[in-house]
């Protein structure tokens, strides 16, 4: 079942379906459907997160990683 990229609890892995609005950044940013992610922290006022995709760490803003719905893997 898609979740939303915010259901992410901190520090598991999650698989994305499909991109929001943000989609031209976020694909040049190595985001496509099928990578696998991992939602590392949040900052403590809950913007930006830092997520792990393909070994880099990268740091979004919540109105970018609003849009994006993935699976967690288990």
């Amino acid at each position: 079942m898609p979740l939303s990229f915010q259901d992410i609890p901190v520090g598991r892995d999650a698989r994305i379906n499909e991109l929001g609005d943000a989609s031209d950044r976020l694909h040049e940013l190595g985001l496509t459907p099928g990578t696998i992610i991992r939602l590392v922290r949040v900052a403590p006022f809950g913007d930006p997160v830092e997520i792990e995709v393909r070994g880099a760490r990268l740091c979004l803003r919540r109105s970018e990683a609003r849009g994006i719905r993935v699976s967690l893997v288990e």
